[in-house]
């Protein structure tokens, strides 16, 4: 038999579990998208947020990740979420790494995928080498 306050801890654990879409935070700033084989210039202003984000379809075999994490005097990394297909209008969705810009100064954000990759992340075939490979962000804070 399990105990009432068990019982009461099982059930608030429940429904704070079941609150929220499962996102990280509320807000992701400024919305930046990049796509593999590109460079993308950001600019900003010290404390503002912002998001780098990156089609996304896991049906289709892609796996996004950040290479490094940039400079942490230029940009903090806040969170990873990946938001479903209602902003792209097809199937998947847009993963976000997001940020605040703090000191002046510059960094670098690179974002690779792999599609249809195993887990040690090198194509597997030549399709999958063809749609693999970075989205470059170069991030400048004045």
């Amino acid at each position: 038999m399990i105990h009432r306050t068990t019982m009461v801890v099982l059930l608030l654990v429940a429904l704070v579990a079941g609150c929220g879409n499962g996102a990280a935070v509320q807000s992701l700033g400024l919305m930046v998208r990049g796509k593999v084989g590109t460079t993308v210039d950001v600019r900003l202003t010290p404390g503002q947020r912002f998001s780098l984000g990156v089609d996304e379809d896991a049906s289709a075999g892609d796996s996004w990740r950040m290479a490094d994490l940039p400079d942490i005097k230029v940009a903090s990394f806040i969170s990873e979420e990946y938001r479903p297909g209602a902003e792209t209008g097809k199937a998947g969705g847009v993963r976000y790494f997001v940020f605040n810009a703090k000191q002046p100064g510059t960094a670098t954000v690179t974002i690779s995928n792999c599609r249809s990759c195993p887990a040690d992340r090198v194509p597997a075939d030549e399709q999958s080498r063809l749609v693999s490979g970075d989205a470059t962000f170069r991030i400048t804070v004045t």
